[in-house]
Formats: structure tokens, C-alpha cells, sequence
């Protein structure tokens, strides 16, 4: 249980994220995704870094029983951190990361692939936001990256998921496979990607995020202040006890 990193062709290292039963990746967990990633990308070997997850999805956002347990509020902060510190990691990771996305990805894990630079996804991944029935807020920058801007707003409020086929036609997965299938395919394309010089790829991932035109960690930071707000005033406590099924408003 943990994150793990392993190596199983010449130029790519694969991050893999098993927090049983749902990864939903306490405060450490993110830290230490963060942590691999970060060290994955900066191995002059590596030249792609794979994102995967053992189990039957690939991320569920944050243990919210871990922020219940807790007195205080730095559960919540360290949560947002490490959430912060892990989708920077993905995006700024030295070389491409392929996210390879099975099951649900909620949440955090919008986060994760949102900062991806290509997704493969199994034929049963889902994709959604159920913040709002967290008593929470973010990642709409990063769902932002996957479908158009009213879709993202409608998937926001309303707390649904879109399937891996939509984001297919979207044009923001890369491809959909069967499942049994979907770490051949991720390890294709990231071997692919291995196979380009090492520094040119290196110049290409730096010179890209340089023209992308939103500042993904400025943008998320700024949405994490209204999840602070929404928990001040209380109402963040009272929808994530209920994960979103009491609707008497405050």
C-alpha cells in the first residue's frame, strides 16, 4: 500500500498509487506522489513517467475520513496542499507524464490527469467533480483542460461524471481500450515518447507549459481559497458529513 515507482522498459518509470479500498489518498499520500513524480521526472534515464493506480479505480479524490477524524483544521490543509503539490508535480515534471486511468477519477484524480500531458483510459473510467457534495471546491481548472467550458460548468454544479468515450471525442483522452488492455497501451505510447532524445524531450515538455494560457497552479490556488471560505462558515462540514444527500439549505 503506498506509492511505488518501477522501471519496466528502458526510458520510463511508472508511479503507481494503491491506497485501498478506493484510493482516496490521505494527507501523506499526496506528498508522497508528489515526492515520486518529482524524483521519476528528474532521472536522466527517464524520459516518460507513466501515472497509474492498483485496484478497481484509479482515484477518489481525499480521504475524507481522515479531514472527519480531525480536530482541527490541518487535516484541511494539509489536504490542500498536498493536493497542490501533487497536480504542480505532474504538470511540472521534467518529462511527459501518461496517465493511465481505470474505473472511477474523482476529485483529485481530475487534478492528477487534468495536469497530464496524454490520458489513456480503460472503457469503464468515469470523470467528475462531486466537490460540491464534499463541501468543497477545486479542480474546475483542471476539468477545464479536459472538456469545453460549459460542460465543465455543468459538471461542476451538477456533480456528474462523463465517461472516457466523451473525453475520447473531446479529443482530451488519447485513447480508450479494454481494461485487461490499458497498461499495454499506456507503456506503448510512453515508450514511444522514450524513444526521442532525452534532453529534446525535456526542451519540448518546458517549452510547451511555457505557452499554455492558464497558470494551472495559480488558477487552482486561487479556487482552494473558497474551499478554506466554505469551511469557515461551516457549511463545508455540514455537506461533507452528508456527502451532499441533506439539501435543507442553511
Amino acid at each position: 500500500m503506498g506509492v511505488s515507482t518501477s522501471a519496466p522498459e528502458k526510458g520510463v518509470a511508472v508511479v503507481t498509487v494503491d491506497f485501498p479500498p478506493v484510493n482516496a489518498l490521505p494527507v501523506q499520500g499526496w506528498y508522497d506522489l508528489a515526492a515520486a513524480v518529482r524524483a521519476a521526472g528528474a532521472d536522466p534515464d527517464v524520459r516518460c513517467v507513466v501515472l497509474t493506480a492498483e485496484g478497481r479505480g484509479f482515484n477518489a479524490g481525499v480521504d475524507i475520513k481522515e479531514m472527519q477524524r480531525a480536530d482541527g483544521p490541518e487535516a484541511l490543509i494539509g489536504a490542500n496542499r498536498g493536493c497542490f503539490e501533487a497536480f504542480a508535480a505532474v504538470y511540472e515534471c521534467e518529462v511527459p507524464v501518461v496517465a493511465a486511468v481505470q474505473g472511477f477519477c474523482l476529485g483529485g484524480g481530475i487534478g492528477l490527469v487534468g495536469n497530464a500531458d496524454v490520458i489513456v483510459a480503460a472503457g469503464d473510467a468515469t470523470f467528475g467533480l462531486p466537490e460540491l457534495d464534499r463541501g468543497a471546491l477545486g479542480a474546475a481548472t483542471h476539468l477545464a483542460r479536459l472538456v469545453p467550458q460549459h460542460l465543465m460548468r455543468a459538471l461542476y454544479y451538477t456533480s456528474r461524471t462523463v465517461s472516457a468515450e466523451e473525453l475520447h471525442r473531446h479529443g482530451s483522452v488519447f485513447s480508450v481500450v479494454p481494461r485487461e488492455q490499458l497498461a499495454g497501451a499506456a507503456l506503448d505510447v510512453a515508450g514511444e515518447i522514450a524513444a526521442k532524445d532525452g534532453y529534446l524531450i525535456r526542451l519540448a515538455k518546458a517549452a510547451i507549459n511555457g505557452i499554455d494560457p492558464v497558470d494551472v497552479r495559480r488558477s487552482y490556488r486561487f479556487e482552494q481559497g473558497f474551499t478554506f471560505e466554505a469551511n469557515l462558515s461551516g457549511v463545508a462540514d455540514r455537506v461533507r458529513d452528508t456527502f451532499g444527500t441533506d439539501k435543507e439549505q442553511a
